[in-house]
């Protein structure tokens, strides 16, 4: 009996040996990084529509549910699990929209972290081992016997299995697996490497900067520090911001240049001062994001001056996109994502990337910055509990003086997370999301000066159907703004949206156009027609003077179109929220050209909402994994 019990408990403890040493070998091959971040994202998983290459994903953040014009942090978005892979996740590819008729939705699924690799092998061992520990321990007095009278055996056993785990171990590691791009379908059914493939989809590649093969054509003439034409409402003129005077229509777009910081993710629309790019973009981190503010050389993409923290902190993460100032001074950006609380607004020098001031607030800043002289002008939007109320203050705009960063007034607003436009007389206009469902017009002197005038700095407040969330436009004597009740993550059960023209003095609705869902990124105006981005994944083209449709598009299959266009002369510039530049006849809606900017290996999970911004010959927009890109196209002057 006890030469049985021997034999078992060495069988036993050879068995357990090996499975640790082979659940060693898994663990190490896995980074640190990666395996805390699997461990800290959660059990549980929501699949949506259009998957990211990220295993843990971003769909937004890794807690919360998520909107962007209100955007809040979200779930990570993986797609499915692959038995037999050391820890990892493995991401179903799924993008919607035509032209991926093998890939089909994906529901809700449970992620369970695992070690296999190791697990199918060791837990029938590990069985057994536990098994033989059982009977003994069961049976003491036979234990007792054993000790005893095998105790020199206990003791080279015991050591045999040290010298396993810590010293035999390291030597029969293999090495670690390669974070450069693969292509499992390259490979046989039998030959996939599942486990590269999925560290693959984990590890975000840093591309290096590519040299422009072309020369770039000189953009339009424009001043050093001038601010772009297509951005006035940041610098105090009539002309509404995202009205294009762009002399190009770039076709035949060819790759540039890319900016890719480490898992960088580009929500905002870059501003564009003379040769200079000011970009905000998001870095994952375990359990969240942290934020980028980066100056690059509008011709190559180099950057000459990037922050990620301020002092030992590291910058919150950026759904605001940056403003510069007319003389090009100051670049000046709001923080926060949707759930993000005392974020605040941030002015630094364009020439250093030195902080100038900071301003915070017990709220976030999602809302982009409007200038006019030394004045900015933001919305802090509301941190809502679960039922969609807000949590402590519902919201305000509140102004700023850009000199040296004193706060000059605060109006209560509810949810102002839209974009304001400022006309030149100063008159500040703003939208009221999901708790206000309006849009309101606020004088911006001094408290002092509407005191001494009796004025109120409400000028006038109108209510609409549905929330205001997209940014504000102004087109002659018209406020042209988009709402409806869905957001930049998630469509409304019941989907509506519209397009509203207001009266600028009176705030009078002039026009209004219903659509089957929400109008949420920025409407673009030229020459009387004006381009909308639509959730149904539609880009319509609207009359300025009435809003009666002149044609609508499909961008992406059913991604939804949640971006904000470029509008030029002859060609309409969109980007599906699946991560495609689409350039369409600004007379007729025909697709004329179609670039897909994501990382070819990590689709994303439906965050492509930065605006493409076109510079002469040059198209440069941010994308989801993709880095910020820019484009070199053909095109004749107008």
């Amino acid at each position: 009996m006890l030469k049985k019990q021997t034999f078992a408990l060495s069988i036993g403890v050879i068995l357990a040996a090996t499975g640790v040493m082979q659940s060693r070998r898994s663990l190490r091959e896995w980074p640190i990084k990666d395996l805390a971040r699997a461990v800290l994202t959660g059990p549980r998983v929501t699949a949506t529509n259009g998957i990211t290459g990220n295993a843990f994903c971003h769909s937004a953040n890794f807690a919360g549910s998520c909107r962007l014009t209100r955007f809040k942090p979200s779930p990570p978005t993986c797609k499915a699990l692959q038995p037999g892979l050391p820890g990892r996740l493995l991401c179903e590819w799924e993008l919607a929209g035509s032209g991926h008729p093998d890939r089909r939705p994906t529901n809700n699924l449970a992620v369970v972290p695992i070690i296999i690799n190791t697990g199918a092998a060791l837990f029938p061992t590990l069985l057994a081992f536990l098994a033989n520990i059982a009977a003994l321990v069961f049976n003491p007095k036979a234990l007792g016997r054993l000790l005893r009278q095998r105790w020199r055996l206990a003791v080279a056993v015991t050591a045999s299995l040290a010298f396993v785990i810590f010293g035999a171990v390291p030597l029969l590691r293999t090495a670690p697996l390669s974070r450069t791009t693969a292509s499992a379908g390259a490979l046989s059914a039998g030959q996939i490497n599942w486990a590269k493939v999925a560290e693959d989809l984990i590890a975000q590649e840093k591309l290096h900067q590519t040299a422009a093969v072309l020369a770039p054509a000189p953009a339009s003439p424009a001043p050093a520090n001038a601010v772009p034409a297509d951005a006035p409402a940041r610098t105090g003129q009539v002309a509404p911001a995202s009205v294009s005077d762009a002399g190009m229509s770039p076709s035949g777009l060819t790759p540039l240049w890319r900016f890719q910081p480490e898992d960088g993710l580009f929500l905002g629309k870059p501003a564009i001062a003379g040769k200079r790019i000011y970009v905000s973009a998001n870095q994952t981190d375990l359990g969240g994001y942290t934020g980028l503010l980066a100056s690059l050389d509008l011709d190559t993409g180099k950057p000459l001056w990037q922050v990620t923290e301020i002092g030992k902190d590291a910058l919150p993460p950026f759904f605001s996109s940056p403003a510069v100032t007319a003389d090009g001074e100051f670049v000046i950006i709001g923080q926060g994502l949707h759930q993000d609380r005392d974020s605040s607004l941030l002015c630094f020098e364009t020439a250093t990337g030195k902080l100038h001031w900071a301003v915070k607030t017990q709220l976030h800043i999602e809302s982009s910055p409007a200038i006019f002289g030394d004045m900015v002008v933001v919305g802090a939007g509301a941190i809502e509990g679960n039922d969609g109320k807000p949590v402590g203050d519902p919201g305000y705009v509140f102004a700023v003086r850009i000199s040296d960063g004193k706060q000059l007034w605060k109006q209560a607003v509810n949810d102002p997370e839209s974009s304001p436009a400022i006309d030149d007389a100063g008159i500040v206009y703003i939208g009221s999301g999901f708790n206000g469902k309006a849009v309101v017009a606020l004088r911006s002197g001094s408290d002092d000066e509407l005191r001494e005038q009796k004025l109120d700095r409400l000028l006038w407040r109108t209510a609409l159907a549905y929330p205001i969330t997209a940014p504000v436009t102004l087109a002659g004597d018209l406020v042209i703004v988009g709402g409806g009740n869905g957001d930049m993550v998630h469509s409304d059960p019941n989907p509506q949206g519209l397009v509203v023209a207001l009266n600028r003095k009176t705030g009078q609705v002039v026009w209004q156009t219903k659509f089957e869902d929400a109008v949420l990124g920025r409407i673009a105006v030229r020459d009387g027609m004006m381009l909308c981005p639509l959730r149904t994944g539609e880009v319509a083209a609207l009359s300025v003077a009435d809003g009666h449709i002149l044609w609508r598009s499909r961008v992406s299959g059913t991604a939804p179109v949640l971006a904000g266009g470029a509008l030029t002369k002859e060609r309409a510039y969109v980007v599906s929220s699946d991560g495609y530049l689409v350039a369409f006849a600004a007379s007729t809606g025909k697709m004329l050209e179609k670039v897909y900017l994501n990382d070819q290996g990590k689709p994303g999970s439906g965050l492509s909402i930065s605006s493409p911004q076109v510079v002469g010959n040059r198209i440069v927009v941010g994308s989801e994994t993709g880095g910020l890109r820019a484009f070199l196209g053909t095109g004749n002057a107008k």
